[in-house]
């Protein structure tokens, strides 16, 4: 792994040297913007290299790399933020940007610019260009690979679409409060979607895998043909599935990438804007009962190697793991420093953003469920009649009702403790607080996703993880087709 050190090393050389600047200008650019009473400042550096190649109907279609850069300013007085960025990283874009930025404080009190220090976070992943770990051929080899491999594993199989892409971003951030922090971060990832059809009916699977790691550990073991193997299971199950039953039912969530059911329903809700905006459903209910007992959640960017890991959030501030509730009990929200400081708080390395050109909110790292006392076997064996949602598609929620809808891509009847026939179109419809309750069993299975979330919120996307273990949800609201 790399220290504070390296990694500050590597963005001044990457990111400072070529525009003239080094850490004074940066300095100086801070002091201007502290001296018109703002309560906090900081200027946000970001380098991204992006590349990518799809394959579709066997042919790679796709092949494009790109290369983003520049440099966000901000300036925090009270509830009011002052931002402006530059796609220049030289002297006169960063102080035109900072002018910019103070400009939303011209009068009162002036807070004082703390001395600069190079601050540690943690070393979670190597700092790697995880794109040059595999050759142009080798990247395009691997599509050809699967879909020749998917394609023969059975002639049901129309169409098979693959991708894979990574990103080698550098970022570097200096703090009003004199944190000066950087950060190498590689991502990758590995799509399959395959469609099966028989019949005339037509059916898709998908399966992806992703981290912070390089493209040639990506590969290794033939992790894409594994995924291409299960996106065409997928297909060719949901080929012999029947309609779905609709009404209050018992549903058991599989274990992993259920979990979105969780970030979205309830991660969202605990995250510090819309609780110090009081638009919540958690809003100003810390240490009340808010799930059944047994059940804990928390937010670890802590976690090696994981997409939704960060040594430093950006903000500088070191991620952590953060405990949201606990035995049902709500514990605390998720923050960046603007939340924190007007809810009388400090961050939990929660501030986010998708680049430099925007500005930090309160965000998701790996969210998920910690495991309970239950064997997932004795889970399905206490279910008379229900559905088994395994994987899941598209959903939405509503912030301040907590109300979601989520589609099930993958789901099974239960009838007498046993898995039966798969099912088609089931909706799972509720309100995340209420759901949280009705939580009967939990259990002892906990994993987490493949490393393929992707987080949308007030038009910013950034990387993250979510993980659960199996659970047993008595009285959800369950949307059919039968």
């Amino acid at each position: 792994m790399t220290d504070a050190a390296d990694s500050l090393s590597i963005a001044r050389e990457l990111i400072l040297a070529p525009g003239g600047l080094d850490v004074a200008r940066v300095d100086r650019v801070l002091g201007e913007v502290m001296g018109h009473a703002v309560d906090a400042a900081d200027v946000y550096f970001q380098l991204a290299r992006e590349e990518s190649w799809a394959l579709e109907d066997g042919i790679v279609k796709e092949g494009g790399a790109s290369i983003e850069q520049g440099v966000g300013v901000r300036a925090l007085a009270g509830e009011k933020t002052g931002f402006a960025y530059s796609d220049e990283v030289v002297l006169p874009a960063l102080e035109e940007a900072g002018r910019a930025a103070r400009a939303i404080a011209a009068s009162g009190a002036q807070h004082s610019l703390a001395v600069m220090r190079p601050a540690a976070g943690h070393s979670l992943y190597l700092p790697v260009d995880p794109g040059v770990s595999l050759t142009d051929h080798d990247k395009v080899g691997w599509l050809e690979r699967v879909d020749r491999e998917t394609r023969a594993y059975d002639p049901r199989i129309v169409q098979v679409m693959a991708s894979v892409a990574s990103v080698y971003e550098v970022v570097m951030v200096a703090t009003s409060e004199g944190t000066l922090a950087a950060d190498i971060r590689p991502l990758v990832r590995f799509n399959v979607s395959v469609i099966a059809e028989q019949n005339g009916r037509r059916e898709q699977g998908y399966a992806g895998s992703g981290g912070r790691f390089s493209l040639a550990e990506l590969v290794a073991d033939d992790r894409p043909l594994v995924l291409a193997r299960e996106a065409a299971r997928q297909a060719l199950v949901n080929l012999e599935a029947v309609p779905a039953p609709a009404g209050s039912m018992t549903v058991v969530l599989g274990p992993g990438w259920p979990g979105i059911l969780l970030h979205e329903a309830i991660g969202h809700g605990l995250e510090g804007d819309f609780n110090r905006k009081g638009t919540s459903a958690f809003t100003n209910r810390i240490g009340e009962r808010v799930a059944s007992p047994g059940v804990t959640v928390v937010d670890d960017g802590t976690l090696a190697r994981r997409r939704g890991s960060l040594n430093i959030d950006d903000e500088g501030t070191p991620t952590q793991c953060t405990t949201l509730i606990e035995d049902g009990v709500l514990k605390g929200y998720l923050q960046d420093k603007l939340n924190a400081r007007l809810m009388g708080t400090r961050s939990t390395g929660n501030g986010r953003r998708e680049s430099f050109a925007h500005m930090t909110l309160p965000r998701m790292t790996n969210t998920y469920m910690r495991p309970g006392p239950h064997a997932p076997e004795e889970i399905i064996r206490s279910v008379q009649k229900g559905i088994y949602a395994v994987n899941f598609g598209g959903g939405q929620v509503d912030i301040t009702s907590g109300k979601f809808v989520f589609s099930a891509s993958e789901a099974y009847l239960i009838e007498n403790g046993r898995v039966g026939a798969p099912i088609k179109g089931a909706t799972l419809i509720g309100n995340g607080p209420d759901v949280l309750t009705r939580v009967a069993m939990v259990g002892d299975d906990l994993k987490l996703d493949n490393g393929v979330g992707t987080c949308g919120k007030d038009g910013q996307s950034v990387p993250v993880g979510v993980g659960q273990p199996t659970l047993r949800i008595d009285g959800l609201t369950v949307g059919g087709t039968g």
